[in-house]
């Protein structure tokens, strides 16, 4: 069942990344879920290693922070809607956009994290 959490989660991010393959700046968005679902993939093989599990928390949750500014103007707009198409009098959709979606995967790499033995290293 374990196995099948894992594969299910390195799909999920496989999906992320394949998504912003059309993004303007695909290149850090494709690298960082799917490293992401290459994290989760391994994890389902054995072979985790929480060094690497832990960097890339560290790194994108930094990212993330990068962004807690445009998160606070969103609050500010009172929340307007995030599904709708980027307009440039709607700049607020593509922060609140990357920050929820870096969230995601914080909260995932740090579960990832937390269930990963503290022995496990790649070999």
């Amino acid at each position: 069942m374990k196995k099948f959490i894992l594969l299910f989660f390195a799909s999920v991010f496989a999906a992320f990344a394949y998504l912003n393959l059309n993004d303007p700046d695909p290149v850090q968005w494709v690298s960082a879920y799917g490293a992401v679902a290459v994290l989760f993939a391994c994890a389902a093989f054995g072979r985790a290693d929480r060094r690497i599990i832990g960097a890339l928390l560290v790194a994108l949750f930094v990212w993330m922070c990068t962004m807690v500014t445009g998160m606070v103007e969103w609050a500010r707009l009172g929340f307007p809607t995030i599904v709708g198409e980027m307009h440039a009098s709607s700049p607020h959709i593509e922060v609140v956009r990357e920050f929820l979606g870096l969230f995601i995967a914080v909260i995932a790499l740090g579960r990832l994290l937390y269930t990963t033995p503290r022995d496990a290293r790649m070999g």
